[in-house]
């Protein structure tokens, strides 16, 4: 299984098995988040905290994976794969906190910003790499980035790919609470409790009002870099 879920009273624990390759995004990957989260909520969860086994959070898309030759076609549904993700976090009723520890870079810092809150390990890297290895963002990053960091700021961290610690994350409005080392997991839980203490129709109203205000553009977002990610892979382009 390349995602494990966990679900102990009302907190769903939802977990990137992957270790081996730092969590690095598939297919199969993509489809097990998107399935635990529906799980989540089939059994009534009231909160979910997204984290990784092994040594990161999530890489990004998996590199080492032999290379495909993907139509236009293919390359929109693998995107829109990537982004159900986000749509599944949302579409979730309670808030989802990521608990992030070392790598969260490409798809991998978009499902962490994608979740309601995000506490993060003092030793974790986020970045943006995607333009340096000729990719598009996915995960509706697009809209959630400019909304969280500024426009300008945004531009910044995509163009150039720079990866920033957790405390420049912070700094920047992306991470609620920084961790020890190690600790990041038992804070994200000790937040879910609280969460799940709310009453259950407030909670959900908060998150979905809160939502409401991005997500009107979102959907807009996310079909442009559909679009523009089947650019990077159209013949002739080489992704340059």
């Amino acid at each position: 299984m390349v995602v494990d879920y966990e679900l102990d009273q009302s907190v769903a624990r939802v977990y990137l098995n992957r270790p081996h390759r730092l969590n690095a995004v598939v297919p199969e990957l993509t489809a097990g988040l998107v399935a635990a989260l529906q799980r989540a909520g089939d059994e009534a969860a009231r909160v979910v905290v997204l984290a990784g086994r092994g040594r990161a959070f999530c890489s990004g898309f998996d590199l080492k994976e032999p290379v495909q030759q993907e139509t236009v076609i293919e390359t929109r549904r693998r995107v829109d794969g990537i982004q159900e993700v986000t749509r599944a976090i949302r579409r979730f009723p309670g808030p989802v906190v990521a608990a992030v520890h070392g790598y969260a870079l490409g798809a991998g810092c978009e499902f962490a910003l994608g979740c309601d809150l995000v506490v993060a390990a003092a030793d974790a890297q986020f970045g943006f790499p995607e333009v340096s290895v000729g990719l598009s963002v996915t995960g509706g990053i697009s809209r959630l980035l400019p909304l969280l960091v500024g426009p300008m700021r945004a531009k910044e961290l995509v163009l150039l790919g720079d990866r920033f610690d957790a405390t420049a994350a912070r700094e920047m409005g992306l991470v609620n609470r920084v961790t020890a080392p190690g600790e990041h997991e038992g804070a994200a839980l000790e937040v879910a409790a609280r969460l799940a203490a709310q009453p259950a129709l407030a909670l959900a109203l908060a998150k979905q009002a809160l939502d409401r205000g991005a997500d009107c553009a979102l959907e807009e977002a996310m079909s442009a870099e559909t679009d523009f990610a089947a650019l990077t892979v159209a013949p002739g382009t080489g992704g340059e």
